[in-house]
């Protein structure tokens, strides 16, 4: 411990893109536009490249006046090679994040604390699963724990009311845990491939009214001559992202009012990860009416933006989670995460899982409170996710 450094910085360019990725992504290469090969000891996740998190930062999606500050940790041995990172921003407010933490926010600063700036390991903008406590492939559990107290740390130098690292690996929770973080579950939607080896082998496995109700559900989208097309790696061109970024921006001001990401985003994460990428469009009469980004990793197809400038009767459902599945079992992939909320996923196909997340208040009465709130929802997310898997649309022999 005492021949390591521990350091915050403020961009990733100051830990460098070969450092990063072998442990983010240890065994695995990126090529120039995100081309994959290698294999490593854990799948290879996107979202935690060098190439996606610079590219937020970058196109000035973090830092400057968004309230998200890019404070990775990094540590690093003698030599001053980096040993163990993870991606860190310091943060005024709660937005961008999909696990909710208002409630606790405005208790704490009613009671006379204050509760930002706080600490957020995870991916901005981002609600899929993926390692936050970058560890490489050697003496892994050691520097998980070592990187749980170092983030503790940052948070207390930095004034911080807390630690908070969302959607979490199974690895990282369990280290995070054991540190003293309190544990929070909540639910998503995945679709599992059960080996199947085309979409109608997926069809048959559901029960015979789910299956018609699909069929029904993909035909009519597809009416009034609208076709659907997938465009990934070279083939990705900035006419897509400007038909793109147009579906994008109108969404986000219908939910949001104002959206997250800007247009020179998306042009990097086509300069950069071009080939981890999909697009699925849907077009008629020539010209494209509604679009789907989705990140690819070598086990997950990761569904993340939806939109559309003309409405169609279950347009969404095949843009967004008919056409994942069809292209995770065309490329072999072992699920699709399809982001957050949504339990009308579950007559889709997908199911109920729970995601990860760990949480340190240093204000020892508010870490009491809030543990013994996430206790009782941690019963309540067990049993809601029962109830809902208990109406899968599976035959039941399909489950296994």
């Amino acid at each position: 411990m005492d021949q390591l450094s521990i350091e915050a910085v403020g961009a990733l360019k100051d830990v460098g893109r070969a450092a990063w990725d072998g442990l983010a992504n240890p065994g695995w290469t990126v090529g120039p536009r995100g081309q994959i090969s290698g294999s490593g000891p854990r799948a290879f996740n996107p979202f935690v490249t060098y190439d996606f998190l610079s590219a937020l930062e970058d196109a000035g999606c973090v830092g400057g006046r968004s309230g998200w500050f890019p404070r990775h940790l990094v540590v690093r041995d003698p030599a001053g090679e980096a040993i163990a990172a993870a991606p860190a921003y310091l943060k005024t407010h709660s937005q961008g994040e999909y696990v909710f933490d208002y409630g606790w926010a405005d208790a704490f600063e009613r009671a006379g604390g204050r509760y930002y700036p706080k600490l957020q390991s995870s991916v901005p903008f981002t609600p899929a699963q993926g390692p936050r406590l970058l560890v490489g492939d050697r003496d892994e559990a050691y520097r998980r724990d070592l990187l749980a107290r170092a983030l503790v740390a940052l948070a207390e130098q930095s004034n911080a009311s807390s630690v908070h690292v969302t959607f979490a690996t199974e690895d990282d929770f369990a280290a995070l845990t054991n540190a003293g973080y309190l544990a929070r579950l909540d639910t998503q939607f995945h679709w599992t491939n059960r080996g199947y080896q085309s979409p109608e082998d997926f069809l048959t496995a559901l029960a015979s009214r789910k299956r018609k109700q699909v069929k029904r559900e993909r035909r009519e989208a597809l009416a009034n001559d609208i076709t659907i097309h997938w465009v990934t790696g070279e083939d990705i061109t900035e006419d897509h992202w400007d038909a793109f970024y147009e579906f994008y921006m109108d969404t986000g001001s219908r939910k949001w009012g104002r959206p997250y990401l800007n247009r020179t985003f998306f042009s990097l994460l086509g300069e950069r990860l071009a080939h981890s990428v999909l697009l699925v469009f849907a077009e008629r009469n020539g010209e494209r009416i509604a679009g789907a980004l989705n990140l690819i990793g070598s086990e997950t197809l990761f569904g993340r933006y939806w939109g559309c400038v003309e409405d169609h009767p279950f347009l969404h459902f095949e843009v967004c989670y008919y056409q994942a599945i069809d292209f995770a079992i065309a490329r072999g992939l072992a699920r699709v995460e399809a982001g957050a909320q949504g339990e009308h996923k579950l007559a889709r196909g997908y199911e109920a899982c729970e995601t990860r997340s760990a949480h340190y208040l240093c204000h020892p009465g508010l870490s009491e409170a809030v543990e013994r709130f996430l206790a009782d929802e941690r019963r309540a997310v067990h049993r809601h996710n029962e109830v809902l898997n208990a109406h899968a649309p599976f035959r039941k022999e399909s489950t296994g």
